[in-house]
C-alpha cells in the first residue's frame, strides 16, 4: 500500500469526524476547570465557598462521566459505534447551552452531570470505530489524530474563556458539537460492527466483563491509566497550592497550568503515536511515557523552583508525559472482540477519569499530616509502580486483528 492510499485511509470521514468530536469533548471537560470561579461569582456565591461547591460541581461531572461510561458502552455495542458518537456529541452540546442559562448551583449541578454523561460516549465511541475503520499498521496514527484535535480542544477552551464572558464560552462549546453533527451524512459505520449485527452473537452484555481472565485485563488496563489522571487531578489542578509550597512570590494561574499542561499533551500525543509505530508495540510506548511522567513528578515536587516560569515549563513537560492518553485507550480497544469493544473503550477512560475522587480525597487525607508535597509524591510514587506493574500484565496488541468476538 502506498503513502498516499495511507494517507487517504487516515484522513476518512469517521476518522476526523472522531477526532472533531474529541475537540469538542475536551474543549467542554476543561472549560469549567477555567471559568469555575468567574461562573460561580456570576450565581452568587462567594468567598469560602467557591472551593467545596467547585468540587460538589466537578464530582457531579465526574458522576455523570462513570455513569455514561458504562451506559454508552453498551450501547456501543448493542446498537453500533455511530449512534453514540452522535448521541453523546448530541447530549453534551445540549447542555453545554443550557450551562450558559443557569442561575443556581442546584442548576449548574444538574447540567454538569448531564454534560458527564454526554462527554462520557464520545472518545470510546470514537477510538472504536478509529481502531475499526484503519488497519493494523495505521491505528497508532488514528491515535495521534484523535488525540491532538481532543488536547487542542482544551486549549481553545482556556482562549474561549479568556476572549469571552464565561456563558458565551458554554455557548461556544455547544455551537461546535452541533455543527459537527452535519458531518453525520457522511460518516459510514465500522465495518467489523456491522457484519457482527447479522451474527448470533451476545453484543454489549457487561456480564461478560466478569469472568476472571476478562475482569482481570479490564482492571489492569483501567490501573495503566490511573497516572494520567494524578497529573491532570491533583498536581495541575492544585497548582496554585503547589506553588504557595514552593515559595514563589507570585501566584500560579490554574487556568494557564491547565492550559500549557495540555498544550504539552498535544505534543506527547503525537510523539507516543509514532513511537508506538517505530517500536511496532502499544506496551513499550506507555512505559517509557510512564517514566518519564515519574521523573517529572519527582522534579515538579522536589527540585528548587525559582519562579513561575519555571513552574509552567514543568506543567508543560508533566503534560508532555502524560500524551500516552487516546495510545492507552486504543490499547484498552485492542484487548477485546468486537462484541465488547466499545463497552471497554467507552468504559475504561471514564473510570480513570473517576479516579480522581479517590486520588483527591487521598491528597486532601495525607496533605495534614505528610503536607502538600510529600503527600503528593507518596501518592504519586504509589500509582505509578502499580501502573507499571500492570503494564507488564498485559499483552501487546499492536499486531492484533481486530476482526474477532468474545464469545
Amino acid at each position: 500500500m502506498t503513502k498516499s492510499s495511507d494517507f487517504k485511509l487516515l484522513l476518512q470521514v469517521p476518522v476526523l469526524v472522531a477526532a472533531l468530536g474529541y475537540l469538542v469533548d475536551m474543549y467542554d471537560l476543561f472549560l469549567f476547570s477555567v471559568v469555575r470561579v468567574p461562573s460561580l461569582k456570576a450565581i452568587g456565591v462567594t468567598g469560602d465557598q467557591l472551593l467545596p461547591e467547585g468540587v460538589f460541581l466537578l464530582n457531579m461531572q465526574l458522576a455523570g462521566l462513570l455513569i455514561g461510561g458504562v451506559l454508552w458502552g453498551i450501547l456501543g455495542d448493542k446498537k453500533g459505534r455511530l449512534s453514540v458518537l452522535f448521541g453523546s456529541i448530541l447530549l453534551y452540546s445540549l447542555a453545554n447551552i443550557a450551562n450558559g442559562l443557569i442561575t443556581s448551583v442546584p442548576q449548574y449541578a444538574v447540567l454538569r452531570f448531564i454534560a458527564g454523561v454526554g462527554l462520557a460516549g464520545e472518545l470510546g465511541a470514537g477510538i472504536t470505530l478509529v481502531a475499526e475503520v484503519l488497519p493494523k499498521h495505521l491505528r497508532g496514527y488514528g491515535s495521534v489524530l484523535v488525540a491532538t484535535m481532543g488536547v487542542l480542544g482544551g486549549v481553545l477552551a482556556y482562549f474561549v474563556a479568556d476572549l469571552f464572558e464565561w456563558r458565551m464560552s458554554y455557548y461556544v462549546g455547544g455551537g461546535l458539537g452541533l455543527l459537527l453533527l452535519v458531518l453525520r451524512v457522511n460518516v459510514f459505520e465500522s465495518g467489523l460492527f456491522v457484519n457482527l449485527r447479522n451474527k448470533d452473537v451476545k453484543r454489549g452484555n457487561i456480564g461478560m466483563l466478569f469472568t476472571p481472565q476478562r475482569l482481570k485485563k479490564y482492571l489492569l488496563a483501567i490501573v495503566v491509566g490511573v497516572p494520567l489522571w494524578f497529573v491532570v487531578g491533583i498536581l495541575i489542578t492544585f497548582s496554585p497550592e503547589f506553588g504557595i509550597s514552593h515559595g514563589l512570590a507570585d501566584p500560579i494561574i490554574a487556568g494557564k497550568a491547565v492550559m500549557l499542561a495540555f498544550t504539552g499533551q498535544t505534543f506527547g500525543d503525537i510523539v507516543s503515536g509514532f513511537l508506538s509505530q517505530r517500536l511496532q508495540s502499544r506496551k513499550k510506548a506507555i512505559r517509557i511515557f510512564l517514566l518519564m511522567s515519574f521523573s517529572f513528578m519527582i522534579i515538579y515536587l522536589m527540585a528548587p523552583i525559582q519562579n513561575t516560569t519555571q513552574f509552567y515549563i514543568l506543567c508543560a513537560c508533566l503534560g508532555f508525559c502524560n500524551g500516552y492518553w487516546t495510545l492507552f485507550i486504543i490499547l484498552a480497544a485492542e484487548l477485546f472482540g468486537t462484541n465488547l469493544r466499545a463497552t471497554v473503550a467507552t468504559s475504561v477512560p471514564n473510570f480513570v477519569r473517576g479516579a480522581t475522587i479517590p486520588l483527591a480525597a487521598s491528597f486532601v487525607y495525607l496533605k495534614p499530616s505528610l503536607g502538600v508535597i510529600n503527600g503528593a509524591l507518596l501518592i504519586g510514587t504509589v500509582v505509578v509502580v502499580i501502573s507499571l506493574i500492570c503494564l507488564q500484565s498485559l499483552e501487546e496488541t499492536f499486531t492484533k486483528d481486530m476482526n474477532y468476538v468474545e464469545e
